[in-house]
């Protein structure tokens, strides 16, 4: 098996809700969804705030670290509405758009701006593979810029910082010491915190968290230190 592969990713690589081929699967304003569960927020700007989530299925990427490996395959083909209905009956106001990579799928953007036509607090957790310039302004884009130690770092598109605003959000996932020392060049490159806030996050179970938080501290990098809260309370486990 290719070392750059997540184990339970490389079974997944021959499915066919691959983003190639998404678009050939679903008519248009119809998307394919992994789950949707309500939660708390655990990153970004609304940790903590009860939320629904909608994961939709498929991703180009293989992250070695990936926790949502089941989202590759599977799923069941919704139409807008019917996503739009399931959402309205939590009741509440918050709902992060996430995956897989939900960009891969067209119909995505549609779903964005109905959320928020329909008064929700809208989040898009992306990957930054896509090009994330079409997404209603009104959604927060959270954009997560792959490290080394993702194996997928000649993914990002870095021509994506230049349409973020201060409403949005980039994000980093920090495995170990050159992940770090990467990120935070890249971030002194690119002077991304005059932009918007950019979060460092330690991989799960792979980085201490205490220690990550120790390098920003001593480098007074401009950037927040965020653990995923989801996980804290519940553990690594789906629909939470």
């Amino acid at each position: 098996m290719n070392d750059r592969i997540h184990p339970l990713a490389a079974a997944a690589v021959s499915s066919d809700v691959r983003p190639d081929n998404l678009s050939r699967l679903q008519p248009a304003a119809r998307l394919r969804i992994t789950e949707i569960f309500l939660s708390l927020q655990g990153e970004a700007a609304d940790a903590g705030w009860p939320t629904v989530f909608l994961r939709l299925t498929g991703c180009p990427l293989r992250c070695r670290y990936c926790d949502t490996a089941y989202a590759f395959t599977g799923g069941e083909v919704q139409s807008v509405d019917a996503v739009l209905g399931s959402v309205a009956g939590y009741g509440v106001r918050h709902v992060c758009v996430t995956g897989g990579e939900p960009l891969a799928q067209p119909a995505c953007r549609v779903l964005l701006e109905r959320l928020c036509d329909a008064g929700h607090a809208v989040s898009l957790e992306t990957s930054g593979a896509f090009d994330v310039s079409g997404v209603d302004a009104r959604v927060r884009r959270v954009v997560d810029l792959k490290t080394p130690g993702s194996g997928e770092v000649e993914r990002n598109r870095w021509d994506n910082l230049g349409v973020l605003t201060a409403h949005d959000r980039v994000k980093f996932v920090i495995c170990n010491r050159e992940d770090y020392e990467w990120a935070r060049t890249r971030v002194r490159e690119h002077r991304i915190e005059e932009r918007c806030e950019v979060l460092f996050s330690p991989s799960w179970e792979q980085l201490d968290a205490a220690q990550l938080a120790e390098w920003i501290i001593e480098d007074r990098l401009p950037v927040r230190f965020q653990v995923q809260l989801h996980k804290v309370l519940w553990g690594d486990v789906p629909g939470r």
